[in-house]
């Protein structure tokens, strides 16, 4: 039997309301997403001094050592440094808030996390709740990416360990608050402006071999999650006597 013409319409506009409603999920930035996640399966209550993304023992101390350990969400080392909110889905364990925590490394699990005992317990509304949680290993959450706030912090430079003056530079960027990444970091010499375009090494490790001679300017490319990018040019410089293990003040932050 055909359809009469109020059948056509109803249905042609119920389409309508599907594809309206699958392509604002597809584009929505502050939207949850489901996933599973678990905890470090040592007794490690904060991070570890190791990890994918170089940050070395400033990323078991970094958010109070609330961090975690990321698996699709590492992105080559371009997650590294993100913040996301955590809600577990077990309403009678779970927190409305959950956690928030940074991504410090890279791991593979049974979903996009693995947290540290310390932010894994913080997903859970009491101490007992915590301790149901831990025990259960592997849980159901949802999760999106926030913006990072390190309130009166600028972004630091720390100088990695394997740099050698003047014929290897390597360092991390820390501190970066909002929800940009950084895609490219250019060096330049303050005196001639000319400038080089530095490798990701891994991680947030930048690298340059040969690096530019005397104060050094960087320019950092950040871009969001719609494809918007913008340079930033730090105010201070990194001194002409540079060394393995400084740590340099930037003067700016982002929002």
């Amino acid at each position: 039997m055909p359809l009469s013409s109020f059948s056509l319409v109803s249905v042609f506009v119920i389409t309508l309301l599907l594809m309206q409603r699958v392509s604002e999920s597809a584009t929505c930035n502050d939207c949850f997403t489901r996933s599973r996640a678990a905890h470090y399966p040592n007794s490690e209550e904060q991070g570890t001094d190791h990890g994918a993304c170089g940050y070395g023992t400033f990323g078991a101390t970094i958010n109070g050592g609330d961090v975690a350990t990321a698996s699709e969400l590492y992105r080559d080392g371009l997650g590294c440094g993100a913040c996301y909110q955590i809600r577990c889905v077990d309403s009678e364990l779970c927190s409305e808030e959950g956690a928030m925590v940074v991504i410090t490394d890279q791991g593979s699990g049974p979903g996009d996390f693995i947290m540290t005992r310390r932010a894994y317990a913080r997903l859970a509304q009491t101490a007992d709740a915590a301790a149901s949680l831990l025990a259960l290993g592997v849980i159901d959450i949802e999760y999106k990416r926030i913006a990072c706030s390190y309130p009166y912090k600028n972004i630091t430079i720390k100088i990695d360990e394997a740099s050698n003056a003047p014929h290897y530079l390597a360092f991390v960027i820390r501190f970066q608050q909002g929800k940009n990444d950084i895609t490219v970091v250019q060096l330049c010499e303050t005196k001639n402006f000319v400038c080089k375009l530095l490798d990701r090494s891994y991680g947030t490790v930048w690298t340059t071999a040969s690096p530019p001679r005397g104060p050094l300017s960087l320019r950092m490319l950040l871009t969001n999650e719609d494809g918007d990018e913008q340079w930033i040019v730090p105010i201070n410089d990194i001194p002409r006597d540079w060394k393995a293990g400084d740590i340099y003040d930037t003067g700016v932050q982002v929002n």
